[in-house]
């Protein structure tokens, strides 16, 4: 994602300024959800959870205004869902069942009461489907909006899935969607007609879709528990796209990714009439576009994974899209016996894709 100016937020109404700390969280608090394994959640200096098993998965994400999101995009409920989803999906690669939010919020003054209100729905909206619960945080003045969210996983009794597992001869498997966050940014940079158009009966429903991934992307988060169950040897969530994160999978195991033909995945079909908004409909700019949303367009926040080819069965939404060599192995010579991508049998631009330091 492009980094842009941060916009002025609109709308009338109290202002964040107009309240104390405290009755800002009088007005948020009732709208959090609740864990279950928190017998004490928010009010005190500490949540207090409960984990039967000893190991408890955490990460940490932040979101910075006009770096992450962009207000004249995205409502405070789209921002909060999107906060929560990356988030849950970093817990769930690990095969972790994500169980509390921990958030930090970062406010100018003049920000809308309606907006924050609105920020902690879409955490509702997010941690709904795996019934995760926001069990505290701290709220903050500044310059600009920044979102500092830590997650915490109960493994319940799982081996944590690390990305140093993959195996020669193993599956690589995705569960979930891939390209449509890239999708929707490119429609949304592409200015307010396009998007005004693309909001209006009869445009293409993938393309708002692609809208909808990039405000608040929906993981398959049931989808990481259930490889881990299923054998998983190496997973994490394709937050940065899919060929940046098979190389760091292949790089810390110390093997070759194989891919298969994007051509051959439906995602790249679905992607292309989005595409063809873009470019004007020429076909061959189209079909490249699509190919490059698919390929190092992230924040799906999907389960990229390995399985050992025996694996007796895998989750509903997940599919194989290629294999894991050994890098001696004649296939994989064309990356010199080194770990890496492959993609149609070629060394793939691994390091195409978001990178939070490089802004591409």
């Amino acid at each position: 994602m492009s980094t842009a100016e941060p916009a002025p937020l609109g709308g009338g109404g109290e202002r964040v300024g107009d309240l104390s700390e405290e009755e800002l969280l009088a007005v948020i608090t009732p709208l959090l959800p609740r864990a279950a394994q928190a017998p004490v959640g928010t009010g005190d200096d500490c949540a207090v959870l409960s984990f039967p098993d000893t190991r408890t998965a955490v990460s940490t994400d932040v979101l910075v205004e006009g770096h992450h999101f962009r207000t004249e995009w995205s409502t405070g409920r789209d921002v909060g869902a999107r906060a929560a989803a990356q988030n849950l999906a970093d817990a769930a690669a690990m095969g972790a069942r994500p169980v509390a939010l921990v958030i930090g919020l970062v406010m100018p003054p003049a920000t809308p009461v309606a907006w924050v209100r609105d920020f902690a729905e879409g955490l509702a909206q997010g941690c709904g489907p795996c019934g995760a619960g926001v069990v505290g945080g701290d709220l903050s003045g500044g310059e600009s909006l920044v979102v500092a969210v830590t997650v915490l996983g109960d493994l319940e009794g799982r081996t944590p899935v690390l990305r140093s597992g993959a195996r020669p001869g193993d599956l690589v498997v995705h569960a979930g969607t891939l390209g449509r966050s890239a999708a929707g940014l490119a429609l949304l940079s592409a200015g307010p007609q396009v998007v005004a158009a693309v909001e209006r009966d009869g445009s293409p429903a993938q393309a708002r879709s692609c809208l909808a991934a990039f405000r608040a992307p929906t993981p398959a988060l049931a989808a990481g528990p259930a490889l881990a169950d299923a054998g998983a040897t190496s997973m994490m969530d394709v937050s940065d796209g899919l060929l940046r994160d098979a190389g760091r999978i292949a790089r810390a195991s110390g093997v070759v990714i194989d891919l298969d033909d994007p051509d051959d995945l439906p995602d790249l079909s679905f992607l292309e009439p989005v595409a063809a908004l873009v470019t004007d409909g020429a076909a061959p700019a189209t079909r490249t576009l699509a190919r490059s949303w698919l390929l190092t367009g992230g924040e799906d926040h999907g389960m990229l994974a390995t399985v050992p080819a025996a694996v007796g069965h895998l989750p509903a939404d997940a599919r194989v899209i290629g294999r894991v060599l050994d890098p001696g192995t004649p296939r994989a010579r064309a990356l010199g016996h080194r770990p890496g991508v492959l993609l149609g049998g070629e060394p793939a631009q691994e390091h195409a894709g978001w990178d939070h330091f490089a802004g591409a």
